[in-house]
Order: C-alpha cells, then structure tokens, then sequence
C-alpha cells in the first residue's frame, strides 16, 4: 500500500527520491533491496494502480488534458512556429510517463551511448547499458507462427528475459503491418541488423512494454512499486509535491539534509541520512534546484532566491524530439483494423469488452520503425551536411563552453547514423485536415531526433507550484528544419512505392495543396509536436562544459544530491528513451550502492 502522511512526518530515511516515475521507483526498488537501507520516494501525482485507462493499451493520447493522469506543461510561444505555445504533457502519478506513453521498446545505436563517454564520463558506455537493461527487461518472444506470418527475424537479438518489466510483441498484429514493412523495405531500406542490440540501422518490428499473460501496458508501477510494496524499507507517499532540497547550514559545501514537500496543503520536511536523488524528469529536476539555490545566479537572483551553488549548466543544453504525421487514406477493399474505427461509439465498446478476452484493438501497438541515415532518404544530404558543417566551423569560437563538442558529434551522426525515424501507425493522427467519417488510414510519423538546437528551462518564481519557463527554441539551427523537409519528402514519397500503392487512395496530410518546400516548413511549423522526450537540462558533463552533474551522477558543488532521469544525458539520441531511462536507473542505482565498476 502507498504510504500515509504519518509515516513519513518526523522521520528520517537513507534515501531520499523526489519523483516516482520511471527512474525514480527503478533507483527506489533497487536501493531497498538491501533490507538495512530506507528508502523514500515522494510522488506528486496520485497512485492511479490499477487503473484500467492506464493499464489498456493503445489508448493513445488519451491520458492528456486529464489532471489525474499528466502534467500540461506548455512551452512559451516559439518565434520560429507562428508563435505557437506546444504542450509538453508528462506522466503524473505512479510510474510517471511510462503510464501514459506509447509503450514502444526501443534501443539506440550502441555509438550514441558511447558518446556519453566520449564527452568526458567514463562508464556511460553500450556494454554497461546492455548489462543494466537486462536487469530490467522481462522479455517474451512471439509465437513460432507470428514469426512465420510476419517474416520476422531474430537473429542475433538478444534482450533480459528475467526482470520485473514484461516486454512483449502485442497479442494482434494486423496483417497488413507486413505489408507495409515491405513498402520500406522496397523503398531501399534495409532490414535492421540488431535493433536491441546496438545496430537499429534499418526496419524493423519493434517490442512493447506489454504484459503477454493479461493484455496489459507494463510500466514502472508494476516492474517496481507493486513487487516492493509491502517492504518495511520501501516507502512511497504521493500526493507529495516537493519545494525544494535544504542543505545543512554552516557547510562550506552543499549538503543536502531535508526535503520541504507539500502534502494536502500542509508544507512538511523529511530528513535525509544519506542522500537526495531528483528524478523529476528533464522538466521538473532543473526546477528544483533552483529553487534551492543551485544554478545561475542571474536566474536565481531574479527569483529572489540566494545562490548556494553557482552551476550555470542547470536548464541549459535542452535538446527535443519532435514529430509531425503524414497520413494516407485506405482503399475500401483493404482489409486493415485501424485505430479510425474507434470513433464509432459501438465499435469502441465492442473493442473495450473484446480486450478483457485479450483479442482486438486495444491488444494491438505500435511496431513498425525504422530508422534511416539521410543520405538513405534524400539526395540533398550531401548538401545538407556540407552547409552545416561550415556553419559550424565558422561559429566554432562562439558556441557556449562544451557545445562545439557535441556539435561535432552530432555532424558525425548526420552522415553515418540513423537518425530519421519512421514509425507506421495504424490510423489517422496527422493534421490539419481531418479524416473523412467511414474512411481508415496508415500514417508514419516522421521524427526528427538529432536536433542541433538547443533551448532552455529555468525558473521564473520562487513558487514551487509555478512551472518554469520551458523554451525549446525550436529551429534555432536551420539544419533541423532542412533534414526534416528531406524527412517528409520521403515519407510522402511511400504512396508511390508497393504494396502501400495498392493499399491507398490519396493523400490526407499534408494533402496536395502543400508541393514546394517552403509549403512543406509551413506545414511542419503549423503542426508540429514533441515526442515528449526532453533531454539534457542538468547534463553529465564536465562542469567546465557546463555540465551540471559528474559520472557518478552526483550535483557538481554538493556532497550527496544527485540527478537520475532523462535530465543527465549530454547528448540526445535516436530512440525513444524510455529503455534508457530503465538502465540509466539501474546503473544508478549500483553507482549509490558502490558496487559500480566502470
């Protein structure tokens, strides 16, 4: 059971984590699995265990705008899209984010997680990352017929088949996802070589945080809170939203002693032991250590909060994802159970009472990805790169310290990497134009993942209730805009290519009145949305680097405040982070025990 407020007022714990969502109950688990070591973990949000809207999948988007389930964080408004604000919406509750998102199981190129390595923090490597995601992984292969119908290959994959967080392939998968895994293919994509071990260059079909035996979304709650609930040592209130961490006094160097938290309206402190972990997300950790006292101090100053440790790394380097749609409608004949038929009432409870016996729509996911290297998609690629490497050469002494870094890794990735992300999604998700009643359709999501620009996220009051200021600065680096023109070209250039040619009508979104690229930009502007993957606002980087914490995760100028969630990682990559969010946890957690060995 979660926790009582009088469980937790006047006392003290080892371990204190702020935040329960993915990292948090991973790191607050495996910490309590020594029985001599409290652990406590404050969650702003409700519980929400057991809740059917969680638990069903493919109920995308649905949890957003609803207070119980997500955060309706909103950017300020971008220059660069018409002045558009864009919702940043983010897990609240139990199991954070990884209650409400997309459920896709996706690794990165082994390359990009050795660049944490390469830019100064030994251990964050590939090796170490597979070893700790096996900890996690609890993986089901499909069936020998799946395999069969699907042409599905498995060779040299290889995931954890003994931990707590069930990975699986959905119980019905559509026939026609085939079909159009083979338009990509036929498009000159290859298969993927090992999209879970390393090598996602290619197509592939992709796992999901599914629970196989009961058709339900698998996420951080069930791998982490509900196995560990009933430890004496692992404590979990929510309703408990946290001010800020307060350090001892008359320490030379910040010593994080209590956390201030907010708790049906009344305010209340608990002790640390040992240490503070914020594992806020990239959108709330900066927040938080600003308010207490630890980042810039023109920010801090203009807040009213007096600087315990000046850290001017903290909410910079904010790297995004982003996605825009485009859709196609499908020929009448075509057989395809698209996520469209949902909007009939009837049908919509027709699928609701079919998952209970664990068949229908709510048993499907997203599964066809593939991740391309521009030169694969676009002819312009060359010139692409060559415009950009200029740019930057010319602008190398002008870059804030640590960026021309990562700038230079980024341009290795933008020749060799596959950084453009296709996703095949069963419906219509695109804008503006809407989807004619009756009509089904395939879309792909076309995800730009290697961004060069970078934005920010500091505080603007000292009221912990007051979100910051959430700035992405979205096409601050041109070159964003140009790969994901070249991006959409070819995703649209999929209805020429069969079988999709045979599938499909016509074109909904961006639809024909959209031809020259500057109509393609107006388009991506007007529509445009994140992936909901934040990065890099208290990055693992050397300080001089602006860097906010060190390899052991541990806040630069504090002796036991660390940061574990998406926050830390100096340099996005191209996959949806959650996988990475689960083994940073892990790592993490070894790291505090002492029990790391780089």
């Amino acid at each position: 059971m979660v926790a009582s407020i009088n469980d937790v007022k006047n006392k003290s714990f080892d371990y204190i984590v702020v935040g329960g969502g993915t990292a948090g109950l991973t790191i607050g688990a495996r910490l309590a699995e020594d029985p001599n070591t409290s652990v406590l973990i404050l969650e702003a949000g409700i519980a929400n265990l057991g809740d059917p809207n969680i638990l069903r999948p493919a109920s995308y988007t649905t949890h957003f705008g609803k207070p119980e389930y997500a955060w309706d964080h909103q950017t300020i408004k971008q220059k660069t899209t018409g002045g558009n604000a864009h919702s940043w919406a983010r897990g609240k509750g139990l199991g954070g984010s990884s209650a409400i998102n997309f459920l896709c199981w996706i690794k990165p190129a082994a390359a990009e997680i050795d660049d944490f390595e390469r830019l100064g923090n030994p251990g964050w490597n590939w090796k170490n990352f597979e070893k700790y995601i096996h900890r996690t992984e609890g993986y089901f292969p499909p069936s020998e017929e799946t395999q069969k119908n699907l042409s599905m290959k498995f060779e040299g994959w290889s995931l954890g088949n003994n931990g707590p967080l069930e990975i699986a392939y959905p119980a019905t998968i559509d026939p026609a996802e085939r079909k159009v895994q083979q338009t990509l293919l036929n498009a000159g994509i290859p298969l993927a070589p090992k999209p879970m071990n390393g090598d996602p260059a290619g197509v592939y079909y992709a796992p999901c945080t599914y629970n196989p035996a009961t058709h339900t979304r698998s996420y951080a709650a069930t791998a982490f809170y509900t196995p560990n609930k009933d430890k004496s040592n692992f404590t979990v209130l929510v309703s408990a939203h946290v001010n800020r961490v307060i350090p001892a006094s008359g320490d030379s160097e910040f010593t994080a002693e209590s956390v201030e938290f907010e708790h049906e309206g009344q305010i209340y402190t608990v002790r640390a032991n040992k240490e503070v972990i914020l594992s806020a997300g990239a959108l709330k950790s900066p927040q938080l250590l600003e308010l207490s006292g630890i980042g810039n101090p023109n920010v801090l100053r203009k807040i009213g909060i007096p600087t315990k440790v000046d850290l001017p790394g903290v909410g910079q380097n904010v790297q995004e994802h982003m996605l825009v749609a485009v859709s196609f409608e499908l020929r009448e004949d075509v057989k395809f159970n698209t996520m469209d038929l949902l909007a009939d009432p009837d049908v919509m409870n027709e699928h609701l009472k079919l998952h209970a016996s664990g068949s229908g729509i709510f048993t499907t996911g997203i599964i066809g990805f593939t991740f391309a290297k521009l030169h694969e998609i676009s002819p312009r690629a060359n010139d692409i790169i060559k415009a950009t490497e200029e740019k930057i050469l010319k602008n190398a002494n002008n870059y804030p310290p640590g960026l021309l870094e990562q700038y230079k890794i980024s341009l290795e990735r933008l020749k060799n990497a596959p950084g453009c992300e296709f996703i095949s999604f069963p419906g219509m998700c695109s804008k503006p134009n809407p989807p004619e009643k009756g009509k089904r359709y395939v879309s792909f999501y076309v995800g730009l993942n290697h961004a060069f620009s970078r934005g920010t996220i500091h505080s603007v009051s000292k009221n912990p209730q007051e979100d910051a200021e959430f700035d992405p600065r979205y096409f601050e680096e041109e070159v964003d805009l140009q790969v994901w023109v070249e991006m959409v070209k070819f995703a649209r250039s999929l209805q020429n290519i069969s079988p999709l040619k045979d599938m499909t009508t016509k074109e909904l979104n961006p639809g024909p009145e959209v031809q020259t690229d500057e109509e393609i930009v107006s388009w991506i502007k007007k529509t445009m949305t994140t992936t909901w993957h934040t990065a890099g606002s208290c990055s693992m980087l050397p300080k001089a680097n602006g860097g906010v914490v060190d390899p052991e995760l541990k806040v630069y100028g504090t002796k036991n405040l660390r940061v574990v969630d998406l926050s830390v990682v100096p340099l996005h990559f191209a996959a949806h982070p959650q996988a990475n969010v689960y083994g940073l946890a892990e790592q993490a957690a070894d790291i505090v025990k002492g029990s790391f060995r780089a």
